[in-house]
């Protein structure tokens, strides 16, 4: 039988602690042609994560595969466990329209589903990683921790896909749209290049020979954070972008809906890099925002901007937690500033606006009441306004007693909640109907 989950989180502990440093990945079959990697602060980045010149036509397709190594696996009488992985590269759409190659990881788990109906598969989106491509959470399954001086790097996802793993269910991640491939810059919180990402995921696994999964079986997104963003937005766009993927379910814990007010949140606080990496990508996206840039963004604020792109979550942390975005601009003003006084900049960012579509499918939405990082309120209000719409969600409020501000209240819901989500997310790939508590929440927080 797979480990019980107290010894596998020990054991994922025990693997963090060794820091497993990067290796060469294997060769894969159609393989990028030119230099065998690239490197980011010191790590190298296999060449699987160069994408082709040309790529296929149908959104979900897959470019090419190679076995991928779990930093923790075990021997079992039916193969490795929690199971046998596959690197991926496959194609989808971003918001320009315009195709663009992704990398994630797909997951055959050892255990049997227990559940209801075929062997379901979920989508794990990955909170935030960072923006160097030494940051995807493809890698992050080998290498949980790098630590070479000049990068430092958490597979924190890893608990996640082996809970769900534990559980029979076949688990696909992906590195969104820029984060590890080596062609261009990780679009960060980017709400149409997330979803796009996550639900050709569902495609691509689904097209792998050595998966289990089929077109019949039910799906289900789980994210938190960045993720949960990324899971929110696939669910609203899913029936217009995806409606082959068979969605039962969404988790989308901790979700950023509104950018303009989680700007004001982290401005300054423990995750003031991530808004570098929110700039960065949306800069790549619409081009037309640079003159604006130009005009606001100073000389510390553009190396700034070099320098994180480069970053994971562990860099920014030490090297630009309790930074104000004041220092960055030539005015003086703040981020939060800029947008009030920029109707380009509103418009921008109200289209990055979780909440405004229906999602077909039920969805759980769960966030600290303390959080402050990615503020509560606003999470909530994605619940409401989906209530309104008439969707069937379940909003679930994290109390958890106050630990100061900024990191700690972020995440302390992720792992106090995580197993419930599994668990309501397992139901519903079992083929449980979902409730819903839009009747308990007025529209005030």
């Amino acid at each position: 039988m797979p480990p019980r989950p107290r010894m596998l989180a020990a054991a994922i502990t025990a693997a963090l602690a060794l820091g497993a440093q990067a290796v060469p990945a294997a060769a894969a079959d159609g393989a990028a042609t030119g230099p065998s990697a690239t490197t980011s602060r010191g790590v190298e980045i296999p060449a699987f994560y160069t994408p082709p010149s040309e790529l296929p036509g149908a959104d979900g397709t897959l470019i090419r595969t190679e076995p991928l190594p779990l930093a923790l696996s075990l021997p079992g009488i039916d193969g490795p466990l929690p199971g046998r992985a596959t690197r991926l590269m496959y194609k989808s759409t971003d918001a320009n329209g315009e195709a663009v190659a992704v990398t994630g990881a797909y997951v055959e788990p050892a255990a049997k589903w227990r559940g209801g109906g075929p062997r379901p598969l979920v989508a794990v989106a990955p909170g935030t990683m960072g923006q160097g491509d030494q940051c995807a959470a493809s890698m992050a399954l080998e290498h949980p921790l790098r630590f070479n001086g000049q990068t430092v790097s958490v597979g924190y996802e890893d608990l996640s896909v082996y809970r769900l793993l534990l559980r029979g269910v076949a688990v696909v991640v992906t590195d969104y749209v820029g984060l590890g491939t080596t062609d261009r810059l990780y679009t960060y919180v980017n709400r149409v290049d997330g979803a796009h990402a996550v639900l050709d995921a569902v495609r691509a696994a689904r097209s792998l020979d050595q998966a289990s999964v089929t077109s019949e079986s039910r799906v289900g997104l789980f994210g938190y954070s960045q993720g949960g963003g990324a899971t929110a937005a696939a669910a609203e766009l899913q029936p217009s972008y995806a409606p082959d993927v068979r969605l039962a379910g969404t988790y989308a814990g901790a979700p950023p809906a509104d950018l303009t007010e989680v700007t004001e949140a982290i401005d300054g606080g423990d995750l003031a890099g991530a808004l570098g990496w929110s700039l960065n990508g949306f800069l790549q996206t619409e081009p037309a925002l640079r003159p604006l840039a130009d005009r606001y963004v100073n000389e510390a604020g553009e190396e700034a901007l070099r320098d994180l792109s480069t970053m994971c979550v562990g860099d920014a942390l030490f090297g630009y937690g309790g930074r104000s975005s004041t220092a960055w601009t030539k005015t003086g003003q703040s981020l939060g500033d800029i947008i009030r006084a920029e109707p380009a900049l509103q418009t921008f960012l109200a289209e990055q606006r979780i909440g405004s579509l229906k999602p077909g499918s039920p969805v759980r939405v769960a966030t600290g009441t303390g959080d402050d990082l990615v503020p509560h309120a606003q999470a909530r209000r994605l619940a409401v306004e989906w209530c309104d719409k008439g969707a069937k969600v379940t909003y679930v409020p994290v109390v958890l007693p106050g630990v100061g501000s900024g990191l700690l209240n972020h995440f302390a819901p992720l792992l106090a909640d995580q197993g419930n989500a599994v668990s309501w997310l397992t139901d519903r790939l079992s083929g449980e109907p979902a409730g819903s508590n839009c009747w308990s929440m007025p529209v005030q927080p």
